[in-house]
């Protein structure tokens, strides 16, 4: 096994990134902690709140992949989900054979009131990049996600 030292920016931008995730996971796993959760319960309200955002209708077999579970491992996440009011399983009304998931208010509510002011913060530090700069943060994020998840 051959080891790569790499030095220079794209490292120091590459480990930015990585203490932000380390740093971002530590919150999650706060928030999952406590409020009775496992912190695979956060990142499955996160999946199924990106969802909603982007107008997917969410089913059990839709979180599982996307949090890379099985479906005994789904299920346990939904029905603690369920058990704690922030997520509900409601028969699709177009095909009444897909039951969809949908998560409640409550969770909106509970993740603004904790993750708002980390949110706020993170905007306010954006607002002050000009157009160009925002742009390449966002294509290198992108892209940043893209090597990862290929």
């Amino acid at each position: 096994m051959t080891i790569r030292a790499h030095e220079g920016p794209e490292m120091e931008v590459f480990h930015l990134l990585r203490a932000v995730a380390v740093e971002y996971g530590l919150r999650q796993a706060e928030f999952a902690a406590g409020h009775g959760m496992h912190v695979t319960d956060v990142r499955a309200l996160i999946c199924l709140l990106d969802a909603e955002r982007a107008g997917i209708d969410a089913t059990a077999g839709f979180l599982g992949a996307g949090l890379g579970l099985n479906s005994a491992g789904t299920t346990g996440v939904v029905d603690r989900l369920e058990r704690l009011g922030l997520v509900s399983r409601v028969r699709d009304a177009k095909d009444r054979r897909r039951v969809l998931l949908r998560i409640e208010d409550r969770a909106k509510e509970l993740g603004w009131s904790y993750f708002g002011p980390l949110i706020d913060r993170t905007v306010g530090v954006l607002s002050r990049f000009d157009e160009r700069q925002t742009a390449a943060v966002r294509l290198f994020l992108q892209t940043a996600l893209d090597a990862l998840t290929a």
